[in-house]
C-alpha cells in the first residue's frame, strides 16, 4: 500500500493492490498497449526509487502521499462511514 500511494508523488496511478489474492501484498501492474516505452521506463526508474526510499527511509513511505491535495485517505473509516456526496462549503 506505502508503494502504491506513494506512486502518486511522482505522478502515478497507483496500481491495483492485493491481487492476485494469493500473493499477499501485491502489486498488479497492467500498462495498456497505448503507454509508451517511455513511460514504462519512467515508471520503472520511479519504483527503483521507491525500492531505495523504502531502504533507507521507510517513514516517508508511510505517510505518502505528500504532493497530493488529499493525503493518506483513512481508507476502513471511508468504508464503514463513506461520505457518498461533497458538501461545498
Amino acid at each position: 500500500m506505502d508503494i502504491a500511494k506513494s506512486l502518486m508523488d511522482f505522478g502515478i496511478h497507483p496500481p491495483t493492490m492485493y491481487f492476485p489474492i494469493c500473493v499477499k501484498e501485491a502489486l498488479m501492474f497492467e500498462p495498456t498497449e497505448t503507454e509508451s516505452k517511455e513511460s514504462l521506463d519512467t515508471a520503472v526508474e520511479v519504483l527503483r526509487t521507491l525500492y531505495k526510499e523504502a531502504a533507507s527511509n521507510a517513514e516517508k513511505l508511510l505517510n505518502s502521499p505528500h504532493t497530493t491535495p488529499i493525503y493518506r485517505v483513512d481508507e476502513v473509516g471511508a468504508d464503514r462511514n463513506p461520505r457518498i456526496r461533497y458538501e461545498f462549503k
